[in-house]
């Protein structure tokens, strides 16, 4: 059997597998082509939860990996090299299962984490651990003449948390129409795909006349304009407090998780797992 040559094993392309479905994932893809895309196949996995996805640079794959165990069998199965992270702050258990694949299959992995948003002196924030507390928060917010409109940006999933407000309407936001009939007794759906930027969201504010906002503290630029706009506007806001990730390597902007790239492209592979 012929063994390659040096030549081809010196100029072999690495595999990135992105972890995405977020616009900072598509943006890391397109600039990681742009800059490495001569030594670096990019690969950008989504969940599969929208079913017309934006389109991002290189190779797509949809669908589910099978846990953490599914994951790393295809990190070595299609002998990916780096794993990158960016996906959605609250997505816990894909990040929790990208850094037990990495580590299982020995393979550098990055953490894209946006930066948190912080409250300024005009904010009323009310923050709260979890859906269920969002919940009870509303409560302590509803005002039978002042409070009955509130601006629902929470994902479809988080939907059932809000059931027992009959009396609220609810301005619900999602990507897309969602697959089951959304279960609040009143409510207006609105469909979007960020960026929002602050007079975009302030007009929706104004439109439907908002009196509250609950949200995820999902951080970055690209979802912060409601948060602005209900600065301006002095709307209470109450905020689901984004999870911790994972430990392990973190970029905190594109710039890093390229530099992270550059120097991992530059040396051996193999080192720096995402443990």
């Amino acid at each position: 059997m012929k063994c390659p040559s040096l030549a081809r094993v010196a100029t072999a392309k690495r595999r990135l597998l992105i972890l995405g479905g977020t616009g900072e994932a598509a943006a890391l893809a397109e600039k990681a082509l742009a800059r490495f895309g001569d030594k670096l196949d990019v690969v950008s996995a989504l969940a599969g939860r929208t079913a017309r996805p934006a389109p991002v640079a290189g190779e797509m794959r949809i669908g589910g990996f099978g846990g953490a165990e599914g994951l790393a069998a295809y990190l070595r199965e299609k002998r990916v090299d780096l794993v990158i992270d960016a996906t959605h702050p609250f997505a816990v258990v894909i990040s929790e299962n990208a850094r037990l694949a990495a580590v299982a299959a020995g393979l550098p992995r990055l953490a894209l984490v946006r930066a948190a948003w912080r409250p300024g002196r005009a904010d009323n924030w009310t923050e709260v651990p979890g859906m269920a507390e969002a919940a009870a928060a509303i409560a302590g917010h509803i005002d039978p003449v002042v409070c009955q409109r509130v601006f629902l940006t929470v994902g479809e999933r988080s939907l059932g948390h809000f059931t027992a407000f009959a009396e609220v309407w609810f301005l619900v936001r999602l990507i897309e129409v969602p697959r089951r009939p959304i279960p609040l007794a009143r409510h207006t759906l609105v469909l979007g795909r960020g960026p929002f930027d602050k007079a975009q969201e302030g007009r929706l504010l104004d439109e439907h006349r908002i009196d509250l906002l609950v949200t995820r503290a999902s951080g970055g630029p690209a979802t912060e304009g409601k948060i602005m706009a209900a600065r301006e506007r002095g709307l209470p806001v109450v905020l689901v407090r984004r999870p911790p990730p994972p430990p392990g390597p973190r970029a905190d902007s594109i710039e890093a998780a390229l530099a992270w790239l550059d120097s991992r492209l530059a040396g051996s592979p193999g080192t720096d797992t995402g443990a």
